[in-house]
């Protein structure tokens, strides 16, 4: 996105008869929230003067500390193509402060810049770019979501077999207006399954994109009568929605995984970085991988990216090196889906990488066999190991990274914890459909 001050959000305001501007940020569970304010609010809102209750707000904070105050980001500026020329509405990404005018320490965006500066006080820049992949289902007489996908199409085809194609193309020309690089778009595995690839950015640049994404995503395909879900796995027995997450560190403008002197074309720091992934990743799994349905993706079977090893040769590790070297080289991280906060990934995917190569992490010899064919045994042999197999293990494994704990800071971390609880407890008690099909004429 355009790198635009405060002096360039009012000129295009005033040039682009902006009326409505929405203010937004994110929960510590990475739900879009708004605050829609009239233009003539903007200066003050520039000005960061503009108050919400923050008690209102999922593991921001109690009531009786509830003011917060959004100070918007002037780069995230933005006209929402798809409303009226006139009266039109444009769009602001905020920070969260608190009172007394220091970072609030729950908002997701200020966990992300923390890690930022610590990379760049090691002289790096993380590059990012994501993978989102989405479904498009019908909606039923009501309105509501059904799951019911619009199309049997698969992997790579197109209409008249991709019904979606027409909700994608429109996607991907708003997207563009928004100033998105986007680099493909296609149907994926699943019938109604669908990807839009975007071009990689820095951290922070990127996370704004992810939710930006989501957001004309799903408006796209509301205003085409369908629903359009990020959710990990929505259907039984069909693939399921990830978000695979590519990564490199630039220094002193060059990557830092590429070293044309070793055969393979990667860095020390490139391994190292690798390392720390594989050392936090099962931790790392309960914010990349942050509900309950996540579980239902992460599992044997539809190529699930579970198994923690790496390669350059297979898609069936955990983390993949793509064959492109020079500037073009990075690590891809598998196992994240799209209902994460993208601002918490990617600041525990950074921190993990930046404790590798600070503590000199060396990864295990690369896997180059298919580890979906291994037995068992012929995995254990190898020390492969697997992601949690449920919230509950992976929350149990986050508690035990002290990494993260600082990453994420103790409040983000202490209510993400409490409520990923709850949320465990309260699917742990329900009777679902499976047990009565299964139980109830039996016992």
């Amino acid at each position: 996105m355009a790198k635009f001050t405060n002096d360039d959000v009012r000129s295009l305001a005033k040039e682009w008869g902006v009326k409505f501007i929405r203010l937004q940020f994110t929960d510590i569970f990475g739900i879009l929230k708004n605050v829609a304010i009239t233009v003539e609010q903007l200066e003050k809102a520039l000005e960061g003067e503009l108050m919400f209750d923050g008690s209102s707000i999922d593991g921001f904070v109690r009531i009786e500390e509830s003011d917060m105050y959004l100070r918007p980001d002037p780069s995230t500026f933005t006209i929402f193509p798809w409303r009226p020329r006139e009266g039109g509405v444009a769009r602001l990404i905020c920070d969260v402060y608190t009172p007394d005018g220091t970072p609030f320490l729950g908002d997701p965006r200020n966990v992300l810049r923390r890690a930022v500066q610590e990379a760049g006080e090691m002289g790096y820049v993380m590059n990012a770019g994501p993978e989102l992949e989405f479904f498009l289902f019908h909606l039923d007489n009501e309105g509501k979501p059904t799951t019911i996908t619009q199309d049997r199409a698969g992997y790579f085809d197109m209409a008249p077999v991709d019904l979606g194609e027409n909700a994608r193309r429109d996607m991907v020309l708003i997207l563009e207006q928004m100033g998105f690089e986007i680099e493909a778009s296609h149907h994926e595995v699943g019938s109604g399954q669908h990807e839009i690839d975007f071009k990689y950015s820095d951290a922070l640049d990127i996370a704004d994109k992810i939710v930006t994404f989501k957001f004309v995503v799903r408006t796209t395909a509301q205003r085409h009568g369908l629903h359009a879900t990020f959710m990990p796995k929505p259907i039984y027995g069909m693939a399921g929605s990830g978000m695979h997450t590519n990564q490199s560190l630039v220094k002193d403008g060059e990557n830092a995984f590429y070293d044309p002197t070793q055969p393979d074309g990667l860095s020390e720091e490139c391994r190292y970085y690798v390392g720390g992934l594989m050392k936090h990743v099962k931790a790392i799994t309960a914010i990349a991988n942050p509900t309950v349905n996540s579980y239902k993706r992460l599992v044997s079977g539809f190529e699930a990216p579970v198994y923690i090893a790496w390669s350059g040769r297979n898609r069936s590790p955990l983390i993949r090196i793509p064959a492109k070297r020079g500037m073009s080289t990075r690590i891809e991280l598998r196992s994240p889906d799209p209902a994460c906060n993208p601002y918490l990934t990617l600041a525990v995917c950074l921190r993990a990488g930046l404790d590798g190569i600070k503590n000199k992490i060396l990864p295990p010899e690369q896997c180059n066999r298919n580890i979906y064919e291994m037995s068992p045994a012929e995995r254990a042999q190898l020390g492969i190991e697997s992601l949690p197999e449920n919230l509950k293990e992976a929350v149990c494994e986050l508690e035990k990274d002290q990494v993260l704990r600082d990453t994420l800071g103790e409040h983000v971390f202490d209510r993400f914890i409490e409520a990923k609880r709850i949320e465990w407890d309260r699917y742990r008690i329900q009777v679902h459909p499976w047990e009565t099909v299964e139980y109830l004429s039996k016992f």
